[in-house]
């Protein structure tokens, strides 16, 4: 998604943003001040992935939520990221309880 949208807005990048240093938000924060100059691909490209930030976001707080014992009982030793603890509940399925069991398979459908 990443690349999708350097893409989508490299000439808006090269125009409004070329003097910034990327990292930690800076060409974000760019693009964002000048979002009433942006293209049209651009600020779609943006949305798009603001919308998968946002289902990501709320497929990560239903599967804690259900989840939340198996995490701690199961995957307690487990490193935060790069789906380290789904496929941590993905191993132990046979282990999850009805409710995270559930969850596990509606978030991994999506």
């Amino acid at each position: 998604m990443i690349d999708y949208v350097i893409k989508s807005c490299e000439t808006d990048l090269e125009t409004y943003c070329s003097q910034v240093t990327p990292g930690q938000g800076r060409l974000m924060y760019c693009v964002a001040a000048h979002e009433d100059k942006i293209s049209g691909q651009c600020g779609y490209a943006l949305y798009q992935a603001a919308t998968l930030l946002e289902q990501l976001s709320m497929a990560i707080t239903y599967l804690a939520e259900s989840c939340g014992s198996e995490i701690e009982t199961l995957c307690g030793d487990v490193a935060l990221g790069e789906g380290r603890v789904l496929t941590c509940l993905d191993t132990n399925q046979a282990e999850l309880g009805e409710t995270c069991s559930a969850a596990l398979t509606n978030t991994v459908a999506q």
